[in-house]
Protein backbone atom coordinates (compact mmCIF):
# COMPACT_ATOMS: atom_id res chain seq x y z
CA UNK A 1 0.00 0.00 0.00
CA UNK A 2 1.32 3.14 -0.89
CA UNK A 3 -0.42 7.41 -0.17
CA UNK A 4 0.74 10.29 -2.61
CA UNK A 5 -0.67 13.48 -1.09
CA UNK A 6 -1.16 16.36 -4.08
CA UNK A 7 -2.04 19.82 -2.23
CA UNK A 8 -3.89 22.80 -3.56
CA UNK A 9 -2.64 26.06 -2.48
CA UNK A 10 -5.55 28.71 -1.89
CA UNK A 11 -7.96 26.00 -1.54
CA UNK A 12 -6.25 24.19 0.98
CA UNK A 13 -7.31 21.16 -0.71
CA UNK A 14 -5.59 17.79 -0.21
CA UNK A 15 -6.12 14.69 -2.63
CA UNK A 16 -4.43 11.22 -2.29
CA UNK A 17 -3.47 8.39 -4.54
CA UNK A 18 -3.90 5.45 -3.15
CA UNK A 19 -1.66 2.62 -4.61
CA UNK A 20 -1.12 -1.08 -5.14
CA UNK A 21 1.74 -2.85 -6.93
CA UNK A 22 -0.30 -2.71 -10.36
CA UNK A 23 -3.22 -0.64 -9.69
CA UNK A 24 -4.49 2.93 -7.67
CA UNK A 25 -7.65 4.92 -6.60
CA UNK A 26 -7.56 8.56 -6.78
CA UNK A 27 -9.34 9.89 -3.81
CA UNK A 28 -11.18 13.54 -3.96
CA UNK A 29 -9.41 14.20 -7.26
CA UNK A 30 -8.84 18.15 -8.14
CA UNK A 31 -10.83 19.51 -10.96
CA UNK A 32 -6.82 19.49 -13.10
CA UNK A 33 -5.88 15.92 -13.22
CA UNK A 34 -2.90 15.69 -15.25
CA UNK A 35 -0.54 15.50 -12.42
CA UNK A 36 -2.22 12.04 -10.85
CA UNK A 37 -1.93 10.86 -14.03
CA UNK A 38 1.85 11.54 -14.68
CA UNK A 39 2.77 10.10 -11.36
CA UNK A 40 0.54 6.74 -11.94
CA UNK A 41 2.38 6.24 -15.08
CA UNK A 42 5.65 6.89 -13.60
CA UNK A 43 5.12 4.48 -10.64
CA UNK A 44 3.87 1.68 -13.45
CA UNK A 45 0.33 2.24 -11.92
CA UNK A 46 -3.05 1.61 -13.69
CA UNK A 47 -6.02 3.93 -11.82
CA UNK A 48 -8.89 1.63 -11.47
CA UNK A 49 -10.80 3.73 -8.95
CA UNK A 50 -11.88 7.06 -7.80
CA UNK A 51 -13.30 7.67 -4.50
CA UNK A 52 -15.17 10.75 -3.73
CA UNK A 53 -16.19 11.15 0.23
CA UNK A 54 -18.77 13.73 -0.73
CA UNK A 55 -19.98 16.49 -2.76
CA UNK A 56 -17.19 19.31 -2.30
CA UNK A 57 -18.76 22.88 -2.02
CA UNK A 58 -15.69 24.39 -2.25
CA UNK A 59 -14.57 23.17 -5.55
CA UNK A 60 -15.34 20.70 -8.60
CA UNK A 61 -14.09 17.95 -8.82
CA UNK A 62 -12.47 15.79 -11.25
CA UNK A 63 -13.85 12.97 -11.38
CA UNK A 64 -15.62 13.00 -14.69
CA UNK A 65 -11.81 14.01 -16.54
CA UNK A 66 -10.54 11.25 -14.64
CA UNK A 67 -13.19 8.66 -15.41
CA UNK A 68 -13.31 9.49 -19.06
CA UNK A 69 -9.19 9.26 -18.97
CA UNK A 70 -8.74 5.97 -17.26
CA UNK A 71 -12.14 3.78 -17.72
CA UNK A 72 -12.17 4.05 -13.98
CA UNK A 73 -15.29 3.77 -12.04
CA UNK A 74 -16.29 6.46 -9.86
CA UNK A 75 -17.30 5.51 -6.40
CA UNK A 76 -19.56 8.12 -4.21
CA UNK A 77 -21.68 8.44 -1.71
CA UNK A 78 -25.86 6.60 -2.29
CA UNK A 79 -26.94 9.32 -0.49
CA UNK A 80 -25.59 12.60 -2.92
CA UNK A 81 -27.73 11.55 -5.52
CA UNK A 82 -25.17 12.18 -8.16
CA UNK A 83 -26.71 12.59 -11.79
CA UNK A 84 -24.09 10.63 -13.61
CA UNK A 85 -23.07 6.99 -13.78
CA UNK A 86 -21.27 5.79 -10.64
CA UNK A 87 -21.12 3.32 -8.31
CA UNK A 88 -22.73 4.27 -5.01
CA UNK A 89 -21.63 3.40 -1.67
CA UNK A 90 -22.94 3.51 1.63
CA UNK A 91 -22.75 2.18 5.17
CA UNK A 92 -21.09 -1.64 5.38
CA UNK A 93 -20.39 -1.66 1.39
CA UNK A 94 -16.78 -2.25 0.89
CA UNK A 95 -14.09 -3.14 -2.08
CA UNK A 96 -10.70 -4.59 -2.37
CA UNK A 97 -7.96 -3.06 -4.77
CA UNK A 98 -5.52 -5.75 -4.57
CA UNK A 99 -4.45 -6.23 -0.84
CA UNK A 100 -6.42 -3.61 -0.06
CA UNK A 101 -9.81 -3.78 1.88
CA UNK A 102 -11.41 -0.90 1.61
CA UNK A 103 -15.00 -0.20 3.87
CA UNK A 104 -17.32 2.62 3.55
CA UNK A 105 -18.69 4.52 6.66
CA UNK A 106 -21.38 6.74 6.57
CA UNK A 107 -20.70 10.31 8.78
CA UNK A 108 -23.20 12.69 7.71
CA UNK A 109 -22.24 16.32 9.23
CA UNK A 110 -20.60 18.13 7.42
CA UNK A 111 -22.85 17.72 4.87
CA UNK A 112 -25.79 15.11 4.53
CA UNK A 113 -24.03 12.75 2.06
CA UNK A 114 -20.55 12.44 3.89
CA UNK A 115 -18.44 9.00 3.79
CA UNK A 116 -15.16 7.93 4.79
CA UNK A 117 -13.22 5.25 3.26
CA UNK A 118 -11.48 2.80 5.78
CA UNK A 119 -8.36 0.67 4.32
CA UNK A 120 -6.99 -2.53 5.33
CA UNK A 121 -3.81 -3.33 3.91
CA UNK A 122 -4.07 -6.98 4.22
CA UNK A 123 -0.57 -7.33 2.92
CA UNK A 124 0.45 -6.53 6.42
CA UNK A 125 -2.64 -7.07 9.11
CA UNK A 126 -5.69 -7.39 9.39
CA UNK A 127 -5.93 -4.09 11.18
CA UNK A 128 -7.27 -0.61 9.83
CA UNK A 129 -4.74 1.32 8.93
CA UNK A 130 -5.91 4.52 7.02
CA UNK A 131 -9.27 6.31 6.92
CA UNK A 132 -9.67 9.16 4.02
CA UNK A 133 -11.92 11.48 6.28
CA UNK A 134 -13.03 13.83 3.42
CA UNK A 135 -14.32 16.87 5.58
CA UNK A 136 -15.54 14.67 8.44
CA UNK A 137 -12.30 14.82 10.12
CA UNK A 138 -9.68 16.91 9.78
CA UNK A 139 -6.37 17.53 11.61
CA UNK A 140 -7.26 19.69 14.27
CA UNK A 141 -10.95 20.48 13.66
CA UNK A 142 -14.27 18.68 12.55
CA UNK A 143 -16.09 19.86 9.20
CA UNK A 144 -18.56 22.91 9.43
CA UNK A 145 -22.00 21.67 10.00
CA UNK A 146 -23.48 25.00 9.12
CA UNK A 147 -23.79 25.28 5.44
CA UNK A 148 -27.09 24.10 5.23
CA UNK A 149 -29.91 26.95 6.37
CA UNK A 150 -31.73 25.54 9.13
CA UNK A 151 -30.18 22.07 9.32
CA UNK A 152 -26.97 23.33 11.53
CA UNK A 153 -28.52 21.68 14.84
CA UNK A 154 -29.39 18.82 12.68
CA UNK A 155 -26.11 18.15 11.30
CA UNK A 156 -24.01 18.96 14.43
CA UNK A 157 -25.60 16.51 16.10
CA UNK A 158 -24.89 13.50 13.21
CA UNK A 159 -21.39 14.88 13.18
CA UNK A 160 -20.65 14.20 16.60
CA UNK A 161 -22.18 10.98 16.58
CA UNK A 162 -20.38 9.76 13.90
CA UNK A 163 -16.90 10.99 15.24
CA UNK A 164 -17.51 9.20 18.24
CA UNK A 165 -19.28 6.00 17.48
CA UNK A 166 -17.63 5.42 14.31
CA UNK A 167 -14.57 7.21 13.70
CA UNK A 168 -12.93 7.34 17.61
CA UNK A 169 -13.21 3.88 17.06
CA UNK A 170 -10.47 3.11 14.53
CA UNK A 171 -7.41 2.21 16.24
CA UNK A 172 -4.83 4.96 17.45
CA UNK A 173 -2.32 4.14 15.06
CA UNK A 174 -5.09 4.21 12.11
CA UNK A 175 -3.97 7.31 9.85
CA UNK A 176 -6.58 10.11 8.96
CA UNK A 177 -5.91 11.43 5.74
CA UNK A 178 -8.73 14.53 5.51
CA UNK A 179 -9.58 16.23 2.57
CA UNK A 180 -8.31 19.66 3.31
CA UNK A 181 -5.93 21.84 5.46
CA UNK A 182 -4.94 24.84 6.91
CA UNK A 183 -6.64 27.70 5.11
CA UNK A 184 -9.82 26.02 4.02
CA UNK A 185 -13.48 26.95 5.16
CA UNK A 186 -14.88 23.96 4.92
CA UNK A 187 -13.75 24.14 9.23
CA UNK A 188 -12.89 26.93 11.67
CA UNK A 189 -9.64 26.46 13.01
CA UNK A 190 -7.81 23.52 11.04
CA UNK A 191 -3.88 22.65 12.14
CA UNK A 192 -0.95 23.19 9.37
CA UNK A 193 -0.56 19.25 9.74
CA UNK A 194 -1.42 17.61 6.61
CA UNK A 195 -1.62 13.83 8.26
CA UNK A 196 -2.55 12.68 11.84
CA UNK A 197 -3.82 10.01 13.13
CA UNK A 198 -6.77 8.54 14.94
CA UNK A 199 -4.97 8.75 18.55
CA UNK A 200 -3.57 12.32 18.15
CA UNK A 201 -7.27 13.23 16.72
CA UNK A 202 -8.69 11.70 20.03
CA UNK A 203 -6.36 13.36 22.47
CA UNK A 204 -5.32 16.95 20.92
CA UNK A 205 -8.27 17.95 18.54
CA UNK A 206 -10.13 20.96 20.17
CA UNK A 207 -13.73 19.63 18.74
CA UNK A 208 -13.47 16.17 20.14
CA UNK A 209 -12.58 17.30 23.77
CA UNK A 210 -16.59 18.45 23.87
CA UNK A 211 -18.23 15.53 26.10
CA UNK A 212 -21.71 17.15 25.56
CA UNK A 213 -23.85 17.20 22.02
CA UNK A 214 -24.46 20.42 23.32
CA UNK A 215 -21.12 21.80 23.99
CA UNK A 216 -19.87 20.32 20.84
CA UNK A 217 -22.85 22.08 18.78
CA UNK A 218 -22.61 25.49 20.44
CA UNK A 219 -18.90 25.60 19.74
CA UNK A 220 -19.14 24.37 16.03
CA UNK A 221 -21.97 26.37 15.14
CA UNK A 222 -21.24 29.73 16.81
CA UNK A 223 -17.86 32.24 15.09
CA UNK A 224 -18.01 30.03 11.78
CA UNK A 225 -16.14 32.09 8.75
CA UNK A 226 -18.67 33.31 6.37
CA UNK A 227 -19.31 30.42 3.72
CA UNK A 228 -18.81 31.73 0.36
CA UNK A 229 -21.25 32.33 -2.34
CA UNK A 230 -19.54 29.61 -4.39
CA UNK A 231 -19.98 26.62 -2.14
CA UNK A 232 -23.61 25.68 -3.19
CA UNK A 233 -23.16 26.22 -6.48
CA UNK A 234 -19.60 23.60 -7.07
CA UNK A 235 -22.18 21.06 -4.87
CA UNK A 236 -24.66 20.73 -7.63
CA UNK A 237 -21.92 21.17 -10.34
CA UNK A 238 -20.25 18.10 -8.77
CA UNK A 239 -23.78 16.10 -8.32
CA UNK A 240 -24.68 16.29 -11.61
CA UNK A 241 -20.90 15.76 -13.44
CA UNK A 242 -18.41 18.53 -14.11
CA UNK A 243 -18.17 19.37 -17.97
CA UNK A 244 -15.13 17.79 -19.54
CA UNK A 245 -12.06 19.84 -19.59
CA UNK A 246 -11.16 18.91 -23.05
CA UNK A 247 -14.31 20.27 -24.18
CA UNK A 248 -13.48 23.41 -22.84
CA UNK A 249 -11.77 26.28 -25.44
CA UNK A 250 -8.47 27.67 -24.31
CA UNK A 251 -7.94 31.20 -23.38
CA UNK A 252 -7.13 33.52 -26.60
CA UNK A 253 -5.08 36.24 -27.29
CA UNK A 254 -7.45 39.71 -27.10
CA UNK A 255 -6.11 43.41 -28.65
CA UNK A 256 -7.53 46.35 -26.07
CA UNK A 257 -9.97 47.31 -28.38
CA UNK A 258 -11.78 43.56 -28.30
CA UNK A 259 -10.97 43.60 -24.64
CA UNK A 260 -12.55 46.69 -25.04
CA UNK A 261 -15.73 45.78 -26.54
CA UNK A 262 -16.14 42.32 -24.37
CA UNK A 263 -16.23 44.65 -21.24
CA UNK A 264 -19.07 47.09 -23.16
CA UNK A 265 -20.97 43.74 -23.69
CA UNK A 266 -20.83 43.21 -19.83
CA UNK A 267 -18.42 40.54 -19.55
CA UNK A 268 -16.02 40.25 -16.21
CA UNK A 269 -12.42 41.97 -16.51
CA UNK A 270 -10.51 40.15 -14.44
CA UNK A 271 -7.16 41.88 -13.31
CA UNK A 272 -4.61 38.95 -11.11
CA UNK A 273 -2.03 41.38 -10.97
CA UNK A 274 -0.80 42.66 -7.51
CA UNK A 275 -2.24 45.60 -5.77
CA UNK A 276 0.67 48.19 -6.77
CA UNK A 277 0.43 47.33 -9.99
CA UNK A 278 -3.66 47.59 -9.91
CA UNK A 279 -3.45 50.53 -8.20
CA UNK A 280 -0.83 52.28 -10.86
CA UNK A 281 -3.25 51.75 -14.31
CA UNK A 282 -5.83 49.25 -14.89
CA UNK A 283 -8.69 49.21 -16.92
CA UNK A 284 -11.64 51.11 -15.43
CA UNK A 285 -14.72 48.98 -14.37
CA UNK A 286 -12.09 45.65 -13.22
CA UNK A 287 -11.97 43.35 -10.56
CA UNK A 288 -8.59 43.16 -9.22
CA UNK A 289 -8.29 39.62 -7.61
CA UNK A 290 -4.31 39.28 -7.01
CA UNK A 291 -3.26 35.20 -8.42
CA UNK A 292 -1.35 35.00 -5.14
CA UNK A 293 -3.63 35.42 -2.61
CA UNK A 294 -6.40 32.77 -2.68
CA UNK A 295 -7.31 33.29 -6.11
CA UNK A 296 -9.83 30.45 -6.57
CA UNK A 297 -11.47 31.10 -3.20
CA UNK A 298 -12.09 34.76 -4.02
CA UNK A 299 -13.22 34.63 -7.65
CA UNK A 300 -15.93 31.95 -7.16
CA UNK A 301 -17.00 33.97 -4.28
CA UNK A 302 -17.17 37.07 -5.61
CA UNK A 303 -17.71 36.86 -9.35
CA UNK A 304 -20.90 36.99 -10.70
CA UNK A 305 -20.98 33.40 -12.12
CA UNK A 306 -22.83 33.74 -15.01
CA UNK A 307 -20.70 35.94 -17.31
CA UNK A 308 -17.67 35.36 -19.70
CA UNK A 309 -14.32 36.48 -18.00
CA UNK A 310 -11.27 38.88 -20.01
CA UNK A 311 -7.99 38.31 -18.14
CA UNK A 312 -5.52 41.04 -17.50
CA UNK A 313 -2.31 39.21 -16.29
CA UNK A 314 1.31 40.24 -15.89
CA UNK A 315 2.35 38.15 -19.08
CA UNK A 316 0.90 35.42 -21.58
CA UNK A 317 2.07 32.86 -19.97
CA UNK A 318 -0.03 32.57 -16.21
CA UNK A 319 -3.24 32.95 -18.57
CA UNK A 320 -3.44 28.84 -18.68
CA UNK A 321 -2.95 28.58 -15.38
CA UNK A 322 -5.21 31.42 -13.86
CA UNK A 323 -8.13 29.48 -16.53
CA UNK A 324 -7.07 26.50 -14.40
CA UNK A 325 -7.37 27.89 -11.17
CA UNK A 326 -11.00 29.96 -12.22
CA UNK A 327 -12.38 26.57 -13.11
CA UNK A 328 -11.56 24.76 -9.65
CA UNK A 329 -14.20 26.92 -8.53
CA UNK A 330 -17.02 26.12 -11.31
CA UNK A 331 -15.96 29.52 -13.44
CA UNK A 332 -15.29 28.11 -16.99
CA UNK A 333 -16.46 31.10 -19.23
CA UNK A 334 -12.80 32.01 -19.55
CA UNK A 335 -12.51 33.98 -22.77
CA UNK A 336 -9.33 35.15 -23.65
CA UNK A 337 -6.68 37.75 -21.93
CA UNK A 338 -5.33 41.00 -23.49
CA UNK A 339 -2.59 40.77 -24.94
CA UNK A 340 1.12 41.62 -23.78
CA UNK A 341 -0.57 42.81 -20.46
CA UNK A 342 -1.91 46.57 -19.34
CA UNK A 343 1.23 47.90 -21.78
CA UNK A 344 -1.05 47.67 -24.95
CA UNK A 345 -4.72 48.91 -23.40
CA UNK A 346 -2.04 52.21 -22.13
CA UNK A 347 -0.67 52.41 -25.47
CA UNK A 348 -3.83 52.35 -27.00
CA UNK A 349 -4.90 55.43 -25.50
CA UNK A 350 -7.98 54.07 -23.85
CA UNK A 351 -8.83 55.48 -20.39
CA UNK A 352 -7.26 54.36 -17.34
CA UNK A 353 -8.24 53.53 -13.94
CA UNK A 354 -6.05 54.44 -10.98
CA UNK A 355 -5.94 53.66 -7.40
CA UNK A 356 -2.95 54.94 -5.59
CA UNK A 357 -1.07 53.62 -1.97
CA UNK A 358 -0.50 55.10 0.92
CA UNK A 359 2.22 54.07 3.46
CA UNK A 360 0.84 52.83 7.01
CA UNK A 361 2.88 56.24 7.79
CA UNK A 362 0.29 58.45 6.11
CA UNK A 363 -2.48 56.56 6.67
CA UNK A 364 -1.12 56.99 10.44
CA UNK A 365 -0.42 61.06 10.38
CA UNK A 366 -4.03 61.27 8.39
CA UNK A 367 -5.57 59.77 11.38
CA UNK A 368 -2.97 61.33 14.16
CA UNK A 369 -3.93 64.81 12.25
CA UNK A 370 -7.77 64.06 11.72
CA UNK A 371 -6.95 64.71 8.41
CA UNK A 372 -10.57 63.43 6.77
CA UNK A 373 -10.37 60.63 5.65
CA UNK A 374 -12.70 56.85 5.89
CA UNK A 375 -10.49 53.95 7.00
CA UNK A 376 -12.38 51.10 5.77
CA UNK A 377 -11.10 47.58 7.15
CA UNK A 378 -12.40 44.81 4.87
CA UNK A 379 -11.30 42.20 7.23
CA UNK A 380 -13.36 39.00 8.43
CA UNK A 381 -14.99 39.65 11.64
CA UNK A 382 -12.18 37.41 13.32
CA UNK A 383 -9.63 39.79 12.54
CA UNK A 384 -11.01 42.90 13.20
CA UNK A 385 -12.58 41.44 16.83
CA UNK A 386 -8.41 40.91 17.51
CA UNK A 387 -7.03 44.10 16.27
CA UNK A 388 -7.82 46.73 14.26
CA UNK A 389 -7.05 50.51 14.01
CA UNK A 390 -8.89 52.78 15.76
CA UNK A 391 -11.70 54.73 14.44
CA UNK A 392 -12.31 52.44 11.49
CA UNK A 393 -15.15 51.19 9.72
CA UNK A 394 -15.46 47.59 9.22
CA UNK A 395 -16.88 46.34 6.32
CA UNK A 396 -15.78 42.38 5.47
CA UNK A 397 -14.90 42.20 1.51
CA UNK A 398 -17.62 40.28 0.18
CA UNK A 399 -20.02 42.97 1.79
CA UNK A 400 -19.09 45.62 -0.24
CA UNK A 401 -20.61 44.12 -2.92
CA UNK A 402 -24.25 44.83 -1.50
CA UNK A 403 -23.45 47.82 1.19
CA UNK A 404 -21.10 50.05 -1.06
CA UNK A 405 -24.81 52.76 -0.19
CA UNK A 406 -22.90 53.17 3.35
CA UNK A 407 -20.47 54.76 2.63
CA UNK A 408 -20.11 58.35 1.34
CA UNK A 409 -19.23 58.55 -2.49
CA UNK A 410 -17.28 61.79 -1.98
CA UNK A 411 -14.77 60.93 1.14
CA UNK A 412 -11.37 59.65 0.86
CA UNK A 413 -11.42 56.00 1.25
CA UNK A 414 -8.29 54.28 2.83
CA UNK A 415 -8.85 50.74 2.37
CA UNK A 416 -7.19 48.18 4.55
CA UNK A 417 -6.61 44.30 4.88
CA UNK A 418 -4.04 42.00 6.30
CA UNK A 419 -1.82 42.64 3.34
CA UNK A 420 -3.30 45.01 0.75
CA UNK A 421 -4.70 42.01 -1.58
CA UNK A 422 -8.16 41.74 -0.15
CA UNK A 423 -7.99 45.77 0.38
CA UNK A 424 -7.62 46.04 -3.45
CA UNK A 425 -10.14 44.26 -4.51
CA UNK A 426 -12.69 46.01 -2.48
CA UNK A 427 -11.72 49.08 -3.94
CA UNK A 428 -12.54 47.32 -7.63
CA UNK A 429 -15.84 46.74 -6.43
CA UNK A 430 -16.56 50.29 -5.12
CA UNK A 431 -14.55 52.13 -8.52
CA UNK A 432 -17.45 49.98 -9.99
CA UNK A 433 -20.05 51.93 -7.99
CA UNK A 434 -18.77 55.15 -8.56
CA UNK A 435 -16.02 55.57 -6.10
CA UNK A 436 -13.25 57.81 -6.98
CA UNK A 437 -11.20 58.89 -4.29
CA UNK A 438 -9.84 55.65 -2.93
CA UNK A 439 -6.35 54.36 -1.53
CA UNK A 440 -5.10 51.59 -0.14
CA UNK A 441 -3.03 51.17 2.55
CA UNK A 442 0.37 49.18 1.38
CA UNK A 443 1.35 46.40 3.52
CA UNK A 444 -2.44 46.58 5.22
CA UNK A 445 -2.33 45.81 9.35
CA UNK A 446 0.73 43.78 8.84
CA UNK A 447 2.73 47.31 8.33
CA UNK A 448 0.49 48.70 10.49
CA UNK A 449 2.17 46.79 13.77
CA UNK A 450 5.16 46.73 12.59
CA UNK A 451 5.69 50.15 12.40
CA UNK A 452 4.60 50.12 16.12
CA UNK A 453 1.38 51.31 15.64
CA UNK A 454 -0.83 48.53 17.21
CA UNK A 455 0.65 45.29 19.55
CA UNK A 456 1.02 42.38 17.16
CA UNK A 457 -2.17 40.08 15.91
CA UNK A 458 -2.63 36.16 16.56
CA UNK A 459 -3.96 35.91 13.34
CA UNK A 460 -1.62 37.86 11.37
CA UNK A 461 1.60 35.90 12.89
CA UNK A 462 0.75 32.56 12.07
CA UNK A 463 3.51 31.01 10.15
CA UNK A 464 1.74 27.96 8.67
CA UNK A 465 -1.85 28.78 9.80
CA UNK A 466 -5.17 29.57 8.11
CA UNK A 467 -4.36 31.91 4.75
CA UNK A 468 -7.89 33.02 3.38
CA UNK A 469 -7.73 35.93 5.32
CA UNK A 470 -4.80 37.61 3.57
Amino acid sequence: MFVQPFYVEGIAHLSYLLGGKNSCAIIDPRRDIEEYLAIAKAMGLKVTHILETHLHADFVSGHMDLAKRTGAGIYAPKSGGCKYTHVAVAQGDSFDIEDMHVQVLDTPGHTPDCICYVVTDRSRGEEPVAVFSGDTLFVGDVGRPDLFPGKGKELATSLFENLHTKLMKLPDACLVYPAHGAGSLCGKAMGAMRVSTIGYERAHNPALQHKSLEDFSNALLSGMPEAPDHFARCSDINRRGPALLAGLPAPVPLSPAQVRAFAGQGHTVLDTRDYASFGGTHVPGAWNIDAAHNFSTFCGWLLPPDKPIVLVTRSADEAPGIATMLRRVGLHQVVGYLDGGIGPWINSGLPVGRMPTITVHEAQEMCSNRIPVVILDVRAQGEWNVSHIEGAVHMPLPATRTRFDELDKEATIALVCKSGARASTAGSILQQHGFRDLVVMAGGMTAWVAAGFAPECATCALTHGPRVVQ
